[in-house]
């Protein structure tokens, strides 16, 4: 690659990302490098169904590197951005063995998305997973099926319950989605496989600060979704906050005031708030930039940060009131940098950003979803139907499309979900391993000295 060339430096392999990426491919005169801690790209939206069981990892992600091949200026690499110098246009980045290197850029493109916010009790991760990660979708899977596995070998009682209830925090989408998938698992998939427990009696507990459920939705859809989650046997539980989260289960104290409750639940899943990666908290520091509770990043029309031009920020971190944190802002985004870099390079202007809104839509269980989009609001089977024919569009790869139609269309057909597999581990066999997990700070303030 000259060094004539545009650097365009993207900071994570998601929609943004992605999209901006391949619309700057094959233009001479750029030089693109994508930098994410996965080496993949992953449709989030449907990581629920990978942690059911109804969709397998490959269904719902692709590798950029395969992505990207046929882009012969756009490069991809294997890293965790932690620390930017704004000054000397780097970024310095965690190789899995957390050795580091450095990436120069002319153009800095911040699309690292946002990860499960726990409102500043961490401790409450080791019992309640998020739904981020293809690592949290396979440990949500890994409880599940696991659950019913150790209630099966223990008798009616207290504890046999408490492996047989399930709490979801968080009343949007994701929560949404997983309490019915949970309840369709136990009412369809798993009803006649066991002999000493009855999967049906399974509780699923649906928790939610508001007063409904999909507060995005207009009332009319968040009321039906609440009937169809009845109808299956989720128990809302509306106007209270999740306050402990342990190993036996939760306690829960109403928003309004009054005594809190404590339930036992084995397997606890937390949807209920999304936060800032450190990197990009890290940006708006050292850049000047404000930024708000959850770590959004304030932006200029164009979504560059204010005294840098040259830095873009898109998707969820995007700090404008106008802007959901859906996937279609993420793409739109990802495109309008694309045009802001083409459009610099050409000598023409840059255009504010305008989003346009494609719509919302939630599934529920088998035949049912909610579809809004403007005026028009879908429900039912035709909103189930809808849901499809959107996610199936957006999917990385035609592959992953046919085989995704596939299965679902196997599932629809039988209750039987194909891809149950999970792994407990071996105390016998040492894993070995790459993390992240010891160094997750910007490298100033990690390793001084």
């Amino acid at each position: 690659m000259s060094d004539a060339r545009t650097k365009v430096l993207i900071i994570g392999g998601g929609f943004g990302g992605l999209f901006c990426a391949r619309r700057l491919g094959r233009r001479d005169d750029v030089e693109v490098t994508v930098l994410d801690r996965a080496a993949g790209h992953l449709f989030q939206p449907l990581l629920y169904q990978c942690a059911t069981g109804t969709l397998s990892i490959g269904h719902i992600s692709r590798s950029l590197r395969e992505e990207l091949a046929r882009y012969g200026n756009v490069r991809t690499l294997l890293g965790e951005a932690v620390e930017l110098d704004p000054q000397a246009r780097t970024v310095t980045a965690l190789r899995p063995d957390e050795t580091s290197f450095t990436i120069d850029y002319d153009v800095l493109v911040v699309a690292a998305g946002m990860r499960q916010s726990y409102f500043g009790k961490e401790h409450f991760a080791q019992w309640a997973p998020g739904m981020k990660t293809l690592d949290d979708a396979l440990g949500i899977r890994q409880r599940l099926f696991t659950a019913f596995e150790i209630a099966e070998t223990l008798p009616p009682g207290p504890e046999r319950d408490s492996w047989l209830t399930f709490a979801v925090a968080g009343g949007g989408p994701t929560g949404v989605e997983l309490a019915g998938q949970i309840r369709e698992v136990a009412t369809r998939t798993l009803a006649r496989e066991f002999h000493s427990i009855d999967p049906e009696e399974a509780r699923v507990l649906l928790f939610d600060g508001g007063d409904r459920v999909l507060k995005s939705f207009a009332p009319d859809l968040s009321g039906h979704a609440a009937r169809t989650l009845e109808r299956l046997g989720v128990e809302l539980h509306l106007g209270v906050h999740v306050t402990d989260v342990r190993r036996e289960g939760v306690t829960v104290t109403p928003k309004a005031g009054g005594p809190a409750e404590e339930y036992d639940a084995r397997t606890v899943l937390w949807t209920a708030g999304v936060e800032a990666v450190p990197f990009a908290r890290h940006v708006a520091e050292v850049l000047g930039a404000s930024a708000d509770r959850s770590g959004r990043i304030a932006v200029e029309p164009d979504l560059t940060v204010s005294g840098h031009p040259e830095v873009f920020i898109v998707g969820d971190l995007v700090g404008r009131e106008d802007l959901p944190g859906v996937a279609e802002n993420a793409m739109q985004g990802g495109l309008h940098v694309a045009a802001c870099v083409r459009r610099d390079l050409d000598g023409r202007d840059r255009r504010a950003y305008k989003y346009r809104d494609l719509g919302s839509a939630a599934y529920i269980s088998r035949g049912q979803a909610l579809l809004q989009v403007g005026p028009v609001r879908l429900s039912g089977f035709l909103g189930w139907l809808a849901w499809g024919f959107i996610h199936i569009a957006v999917l990385t790869g035609v592959r992953n499309r046919v085989s995704t139609v596939a299965t679902w269309l196997a599932t629809i057909a039988r209750a039987n979900r194909y891809h149950r597999a999970f792994m407990l581990g071996s105390a016998a066999t040492p894993e070995h391993r790459y993390t992240w997990s010891t160094d997750d700070r910007p490298q100033s303030e990690a390793r001084p000295g």
